[in-house]
């Protein structure tokens, strides 16, 4: 009580929060004001044979201004977008798959070439490349003759018993 009256010289409304383990207080103030008079008074005084250490704490804002401080988070549009949804969205229908297009012609053309010959897809111009398919040997046939299957050797097995780590 005779350590609290110190305090509430300054504020009336004063509130203590006592940390034995710690052999810390925390004292609340209603006014920073009355805070730093107590602060500028009463530090490095002596209470019971031992010296007063004060420190100011950083203030806590709750309400209005904590939202204020940060962004706040985007507006949940098209939010089905980013991960699969657990359920459609309203309105949502599932799109028909187009039919494949087949160009018969292409097909024809490159039925009709052998081997070594080729058929321009594209003619080129100025600022445009040619496309033009080459028919090749089949493959087969080459890979026989080309390489050989490599043999993969194993590799060998360290000599010597393995030591264990205590």
């Amino acid at each position: 009580e005779r350590f609290e009256a110190l305090f509430r010289i300054y504020d009336e409304q004063t509130t203590f929060q006592m940390f034995k383990s710690f052999r810390r207080v925390r004292i609340s103030f209603g006014t920073a004001e009355a805070a730093s008079r107590a602060r500028i008074e009463l530090h490095d005084t002596e209470f019971n044979g031992q010296p007063l250490k004060l420190f100011f704490a950083q203030v806590q804002n709750g309400g209005e201004d904590v939202d204020k401080a940060y962004l706040a988070p985007p507006q949940p549009v098209k939010q089905f977008l980013i991960s699969p949804p657990a359920s459609p969205p309203v309105g949502w229908s599932q799109s028909e798959d187009a039919t494949p297009v087949i160009n018969y012609d292409l097909l024809c053309a490159v039925a009709k070439l052998g081997p070594g010959e080729k058929y321009e897809l594209h003619a080129g111009t100025e600022s445009t490349p040619s496309v033009v398919v080459h028919v090749c040997d089949s493959e087969a046939e080459e890979d026989d003759d080309a390489r050989p299957k490599q043999k993969i050797v194993q590799t060998r097995r360290p000599e010597g018993a393995p030591s264990t780590l205590n």
